[in-house]
Formats: structure tokens, sequence, C-alpha cells
């Protein structure tokens, strides 16, 4: 067996499940699910529609990089979105099966342990292994990606004190010397913080500087409540680089068209990087089955489902805020589906308490946020907070603040 398997954490997950082991949910109450990021709004029925109409064609093979007319579609929608002069559909987009498997397989295809010797210049194995830089809290593949590619994780905090965003100007000069690969999530899980145009020029620079690739998860990309976050790509258009270089970006249409399980998603950016990736692809054998390629043309193509989606977690968050806004604290995410939250000062601010007393008392599912995080310097940026998703109906949120409210002595 790899070696490096035993260096993977449990998921958060099955971190939740052995601590509430011993536990009883209350009996009283129906379950109430807000732990897992996975929508529960009805998805599109045109979508559906189209994935019954085609099932015959799954006697077909597909081929690994898709049809070429899903992706011109998502090539016109990233145009459209992000305000981008041009995506070549051939070059710079590559369909994939859902992005924690396109996330997962990026990392193995371009971590390398060989480097270029500058002074003889010829390759050489590095007397150091690579480095991948990720936000943290984090989505946890990052770094079982990063592992598995026997590459070192390299941890920026996102705390309250740099907005849940991660301080990169503090990161030495020899971490980023060493970096192959710099992982941003935006907007972010689980804090819901967004970059800013300043915040992707300086990253981009970096990566200019030391040559490593941006990989930026932007899945939450469609959840926004006043302004669509700028995306990677459209900073690099915005500062003229038209060919994306070292530019990764990830989407789906799972949170944005409540259809996690199409395992629907692409990958798109830098054209070199894809060429590559698209032949370790081919080798790996992940291919979107051809009804649900048609499927998702629908969707990409259509953005009243959208709107329409967006309205129902303002919904939401509107009622969060005005129902527990003066006993919880409450922090509106810039974009995305999850609070992140301390823990009550009642349950000394520990989120593994209020995470068991959430399940003992009112049987509501939530996530302890240590769980999401790992310590870096004696501190973990996640303890003491828990991760809500709001994916649960309107009225399904209005009861669990119900029993939240009576939990917390209101």
């Amino acid at each position: 067996m790899n070696h490096n398997l035993t260096y993977l954490h449990p998921y958060p997950f099955a971190k939740m499940a052995t601590l509430l082991a011993d536990s009883t949910p209350a009996h009283n109450y129906s379950e109430i699910k807000l732990g897992i990021g996975e929508p529960k709004h009805e998805p599109p029925a045109f979508v559906l529609d189209v994935l019954r109409e085609n099932l015959d064609k799954i006697s077909r093979y597909p081929t690994t990089n898709g049809l070429f007319e899903l992706r011109q579609t998502i090539a016109h929608w990233l145009e459209k979105r992000f305000f981008l002069n041009h995506v070549d559909a051939n070059t710079q987009v590559l369909p994939v099966m859902g992005t924690r498997e396109a996330i997962f397989s990026l990392v193995q295809a371009v971590v390398d342990h060989k480097v270029i010797d500058t002074d003889n210049h010829s390759l050489s194995v590095s007397g150091q292994p690579p480095t991948v830089v990720m936000p943290n809290p984090f989505y946890q593949i990052y770094e079982g990606a990063a592992i598995l590619a026997q590459a070192t994780p390299y941890f920026i905090p996102c705390t309250l004190d740099n907005d849940f965003k991660g301080d990169y100007r503090v990161v030495p000069k020899e971490v980023w010397a060493r970096t192959q690969l710099l992982f941003v999530c935006s907007p972010n899980n689980p804090t819901g913080s967004v970059m800013t145009m300043d915040d992707w020029e300086y990253l981009i620079r970096l990566s200019d500087q030391y040559g490593f690739i941006i990989a930026s998860d932007e899945c939450y990309s469609e959840l926004y409540f006043d302004t669509a976050p700028i995306g990677l790509l459209q900073a690099c258009a915005t500062l003229g680089r038209h060919k994306f270089k070292n530019c990764i970006v990830f989407h789906s249409l799972s949170k944005r068209s409540n259809l996690p399980g199409l395992r629907s998603g692409f990958v798109a950016g830098d054209a070199n990087i894809l060429q590559a990736y698209l032949q370790y692809r081919t080798y790996q054998g992940c291919a979107m089955p051809i009804p649900h390629q048609l499927a998702s043309i629908a969707a990409w193509q259509d953005e009243k489902h959208v709107a329409h989606n967006r309205a129902l977690y303002q919904e939401k968050f509107a009622l969060w805020m005005s129902e527990l806004g003066d006993l919880l604290e409450l922090r509106m995410p810039e974009a995305g589906f999850y609070f992140w939250i301390k823990a009550p000062k009642q349950f000394n601010g520990d989120d593994e308490l209020f995470v068991k007393a959430l399940y003992e008392q009112a049987n509501i599912h939530v996530l302890a946020g240590r769980y999401l995080s790992r310590e870096v310097n004696g501190k973990n940026p996640g303890q003491g907070y828990v991760r809500i998703a709001l994916v649960a109906s309107v009225e399904e949120s209005r009861e669990a603040i119900s029993r939240i409210r009576k939990l917390l002595g209101a």
C-alpha cells in the first residue's frame, strides 16, 4: 500500500461520527441536517428532462475531453460571467466528473519532484519535497491530494484578523521558492470570504516571480448577495493576461444548479496545463457520461434557475440574521451558503460542545470547525467555530432557528 495513506487525516464527517458515537439525538425532534454542504433545493426540472430524454446514449463511451458543444457552452458562460474576451473551447476548457475528483487529480498531474537546477540547467531531484499552499480552514481534498502526491501542505491561517482570507504576505520566501501549487477558494468554504482584485493581482505577481500554479476553487461563485465575486480568470483578463498563464479555475453545477449527484463541473485556464492534464485524465479514465453532458449544457445555458436559487439562500440568511443575530455571533458571509460562527459563551466557546448540544438537545447537525483546520504554530484557526450550511428548506430553517433559540434559553 502507498505509505502516504497513513498520513491522511480522517475526513471531517468521520470525526463527527466519532464525536457523536455515544450521543443520542433528541427523540422529540425530526432530524435537520445543516452539517454537509449538500444542496437541498429542487434541481431544475428542464435539466432532468434532458437527462431522461438522452438515456439511450448511455451505450456510448464518452471521450475524456467531452463534447465540443459542452466545452463551447462552458466557454461562452465564462466569457459572459467573467467579462472575458475569448475562451478557447478546444484548449482552455475541460469538463470533469465533479470538481472533487478534478481537484485531487490535478495535484497528482502537476506536482513534480524534479526541478531545474538553475546553475547547470539540468533536471535534478530537489533536496526538499515540493509544497502545496492552501487556506486553513480548507476543503479537505486539497490536503489529501497534496499528501498523496508526496508534497508538503503549507497552511495559511484564515482568521478574523485577516478577514478570513489569509495573509499571503507573511509567507516566507523560502516557502514560495519550493511551492508548485497554490489553492485558493473564493468564495471560501467555510468562511464565505471573497478575493478582491488587489488580492488576485498580488497572488498572480507571486506566481510570476516563483513559477507556481494558482488553482482557484470557485464552486460557490454563483451564490452571492449583492455583487458577483471576481474570479481568477477575470483578474487575469483585467491584467491583460488572456492566456491565463499558470492559472486554473474549478467550477461545478452542484451548488449553482442544485445538481450534486450529476457530478458535473469543469476546469478552465492555462492551455498548456490543460493539455498535459488531459493526457493524464485519458489514462485515469474519468469521462462524463454523454447524458450528463447534454444535461449540463442545458444547465449552463440557463440563468433563471440560478437567480431563483440565490433568492432562496438570501431569504434564509436574512431569516437567520433577524431571528438569531441577537443570540449568536452571526457574521454574514460575502458569498456561499455557510455561516462560520463562534461557539456561544454558554458552551465555553467550545465547538465540539456546541455541536454535541445541538445534536443531543435539538437533533440538528452542524460541523465542528476544528475538523476543517490544522494546527499551525500551536493554534487551530477553526477551533471554537462551527460551520452551518443553510441547505435545508426555508421551513426547516425556521424550525432549526426555533430549536436553537430554545437551546440558548431565549
